[in-house]
């Protein structure tokens, strides 16, 4: 008999971000938080940091790489055994990576790795945990991004992601039904993290794998729009806001299907309305990208940013 007061939530890459933010506030509101971690570090910060906000819940560190299915199944098999058929309230699928870059010059083996994390780990992990949620008539939360609805250039192998499972997300939401189990999804736009952080690093090593003509076609516009999306997210929103977005979804009585969360999401969400041609030419204003035609004109010289 499971004689925790709390109610219980799994929160896959809870190390830093929107996953850590929303391990935190849950925790404040009196869930037991099960944080999904991949180094024990992290693991035992979070749990200080739950400690020092005073949280009447708890926070549990959970090894878990959402690519690893003994470390999936030995997650269900710990969550399983503490709940003691009382089941899990809520699944928070937020575990991802973010890969940029010109999809021409782009690695294939990077793109994989992505696909397996940020869409087949994402179903593992729904899988195997589906008969605790079904258990305690919980719900699932979708990480998904905007960036899906409004794909700017040299985000088209992370976008491809996130639609993915913005797509699975309505299917399980329909599949599920039945049982009263609701799947919600979460766009983020401008969020601060550390993934954008890592960015300016990334872009290099990507510059430097590619070939000297890969280079030549793309380093240009590529480190403008770097330039560009990471002025952007510096100004954007705490991941705090979109943890409250996360737990207002886990408990409100009518969650709605979808969520726009931080900075600049209402923003591209009508963007993502307008007729192509006008898309492209804000896409291109807001990640500081040359006019169409410019690179096949160009004599030298840079070519003319703009619509």
């Amino acid at each position: 008999m499971n004689r925790c007061p709390h109610p219980h939530a799994v929160v896959t890459g809870a190390s830093s971000g929107i996953g850590r933010a929303t391990a935190l506030r849950l925790a404040q509101s009196g869930w037991h938080v099960f944080a999904g971690v991949r180094k024990p570090a992290d693991g035992t910060a979070l749990q200080r940091a739950a400690q020092q906000q005073a949280a009447t819940g708890e926070v549990t560190p959970l090894p878990l790489d959402v690519t690893s299915p003994g470390q999936i199944a030995d997650a269900a098999g710990t969550v399983t055994a503490h709940t003691a058929g009382a089941g899990l309230d809520a699944l928070v699928n937020n575990a991802g990576i973010g890969l940029f870059g010109p999809l021409e010059i782009i690695g294939i083996d990077d793109f994989r790795q992505q696909l397996e994390v940020n869409v087949t780990g994402q179903l593992e992990v729904t899988q195997t945990f589906l008969p605790l949620i079904r258990a305690a008539h919980g719900r699932i939360v979708m990480i998904g991004s905007i960036g899906a609805r409004c794909t700017p250039p040299f985000v088209g192998a992370l976008a491809a992601s996130k639609s993915t499972l913005a797509t699975m997300t309505e299917a399980l939401r329909q599949e599920l039904a039945p049982w009263g189990i609701r799947v919600i999804l979460v766009e983020p736009a401008s969020i601060r993290t550390d993934a954008v952080g890592k960015l300016t690093h990334d872009t290099q090593r990507l510059l430097s794998q590619a070939s000297p003509a890969g280079r030549a076609l793309y380093a240009d516009n590529f480190t403008r729009m770097v330039t560009a999306f990471t002025a952007q997210h510096e100004k954007g929103s705490p991941p705090e806001v979109a943890a409250e977005t996360v737990a207002h979804a886990l408990t409100a009585a009518r969650p709605r299907a979808h969520y726009l969360t931080g900075r600049n999401a209402q923003r591209m969400a009508l963007i993502a309305k307008l007729p192509t041609p006008v898309q492209d030419a804000i896409r291109r204003r807001i990640t500081d990208q040359p006019a169409p035609g410019a690179a096949a004109s160009r004599r030298g010289g840079r070519a003319t940013t703009g619509a």
